[in-house]
């Protein structure tokens, strides 16, 4: 059986594409590589389309190489990756409802981001016909003796975006959950075409707000590898920075609230203290709680204020007092343990499979860290352990988030330390023509993936992909068995982005 090199060699490659390589498949070698995804010799990162051509973006873990296969529909059909490899089912479902790309041989062509109120179809294809009347979504078939659905949103209680959960269970143990999402899609990859490479920076930091800085830093990756664009020290290490900031105050927030939905308000709230302390210290270094806009192409727009080591140190102090004692509380709190210990358990197999990352993989053995696995500046000269745990329930995934913040308090200490000196930006430059460039940067959830190409100084085409893509197909699986009651549990401990899915 051929290699994912060996296959991908035989392609015609896109000299533009940067840093990693792009080559043009046939048919054949497409299967090829699905076939090598399914027999687990490689990892999908990616799948997204244009007009009249796919793109397929994976990884060979054990050498850290990463390639974008592409190939050409003519005809408007393209062979299925999830014929061979499951996990690339909902992508190409989005990949018919954005561009009307069919996938022959796929196992489920239901929509998938288009839930029938656009107005129009495939958008961002070259047709776009009216919308003709479609029957009701046909949610799978379920069999069996005493059985009962229950269906819950797409709108839910307090601020939590839109989604469509359904249920099937045996009294209270659920049987099967389905979900069908794509209620907050709001064109980002549309309102990218023909935008500048300013706008377009703004719109990747507004895929999903918890991300921001993570979605800034991918499309800059992005936009620096296509552009051949150096950034200043000084600006590699303010950007991890406020990447850390980011993943301190969504791990605050995320523990509070599992520990809430398991009706321990207690450490809710004071968890909530802490968040607060780190939104309020990016403010005050930065000039804004969630650091939006702040990372940009070339490097970064703010540089820390004056008082901005001092703030820094003076939280980090607040923080190292305050964090174990709460960790000890939730360590030692039978009624929540009884909660979170081995329920929701997503299996190692499942996660390797998927290639899911963040706390939902390395929570199940997947030792998979973007900062680690790339070394991407200035994280190849940090020291720091991405946290592994193999229970892969929701206390497993508690402690990943546990453990990560104090990986964080001391990746922020080292930054402060070796911060140097100079300027904060690089011009950013473009000729003529077409250039590509690939950014993988690892976010709170796990990683995150910005495709671009570069018509000139305007974007031709833009893929932002989420890390809840490979997420939330999990959380039915770790549903399952479980009683009903603890789905808002497990659903908290994956957290997976309504907003960064739906594009």
């Amino acid at each position: 059986m051929l290699a994912l090199t060996e296959i991908v060699s035989q392609g015609r490659r896109v000299d533009c594409h940067r840093p990693w390589p792009r080559v043009i498949v046939t048919a054949d070698a497409w299967r090829a590589i699905a076939g090598a995804l399914g027999a687990g010799r490689a990892t999908l990162l990616g799948l997204w389309g244009e007009t009249t051509t796919v793109h397929m973006a994976v990884a060979d873990e054990q050498v850290s190489a990463i390639t974008v296969a592409s190939i050409d529909c003519p005809n408007g059909m393209f062979p299925s990756v999830a014929s061979l490899h499951p996990p690339a089912m909902r992508l190409e479902r989005a990949i018919r409802s954005l561009y009307g790309l069919e996938p022959v041989g796929a196992p489920d062509t239901r929509q998938w981001l288009d839930l029938g109120f656009w107005g129009l179809r495939h958008p961002l294809g070259n047709l776009k016909p009216s919308v003709a009347e479609e029957p009701p979504y046909a949610f799978l078939p379920t069999e069996g003796e005493s059985l009962h659905q229950i269906p819950v949103g797409p709108v839910h209680a307090g601020i939590i975006e839109p989604g469509h959960f359904r249920f099937t269970a045996n009294g209270e143990t659920v049987v099967r959950l389905e979900q069908r999402l794509g209620y907050v899609h709001k064109g980002i990859e549309s309102l990218m075409q023909g935008a500048t490479i300013e706008r377009a920076s703004r719109l990747a930091g507004r895929t999903s707000g918890d991300s921001t800085v993570a979605y800034a830093f991918a499309f800059a990756h992005a936009i620096e590898a296509a552009l051949n664009i150096a950034v200043p020290a000084r600006a590699l290490y303010l950007r991890a920075l406020m990447a850390e900031f980011e993943r301190l105050a969504n791990h605050f927030g995320d523990i509070g609230a599992i520990c809430n939905d398991a009706s321990f308000s207690l450490m809710h709230a004071h968890c909530g203290i802490l968040r607060e302390h780190v939104l309020r210290m990016a403010d005050a270094c930065f000039g804004h709680r969630l650091m939006m806009d702040r990372i940009v192409p070339g490097g970064v727009a703010e540089d820390l204020k004056p008082d901005g080591a001092v703030r820094i140190q003076d939280t980090l102090s607040e923080l190292r007092w305050r964090f174990p004692r709460l960790i000890e509380l939730y360590d030692n709190t039978a009624s929540l343990q009884d909660r979170t210990v081995a329920t929701g358990i997503v299996s190692a197999d499942l996660v390797r499979q998927f290639g899911a990352g963040g706390y939902v993989g390395r929570a199940s053995g997947r030792a998979f860290d973007a900062r680690k696995a790339l070394a991407y500046p200035p994280y190849d000269q940090l020291d720091f352990v991405a946290p592994i745990l193999t229970e892969g329930d929701v206390n497993a995934r508690v402690w990943v988030r546990i453990r990560e913040v104090e990986q964080g308090l001391a990746l922020i200490e080292q930054i402060l330390q070796r911060l140097p000196q100079g300027p904060i930006a690089a011009p950013v430059t473009a000729s003529a023509g077409r250039a590509e460039g690939l950014g993988l940067v690892e976010s709170f959830r796990g990683d995150v993936m910005a495709w671009v190409a570069l018509d000139g100084e305007r974007i031709a085409r833009c893929h932002l992909r989420d890390p809840s893509w490979f997420q939330w197909p999990l959380l039915e699986s770790a549903i399952e068995g479980n009683i009903v009651a603890d789905f808002p549990l497990c659903n908290k401990s994956f957290n997976c982005s309504y907003s960064g899915h739906d594009l």
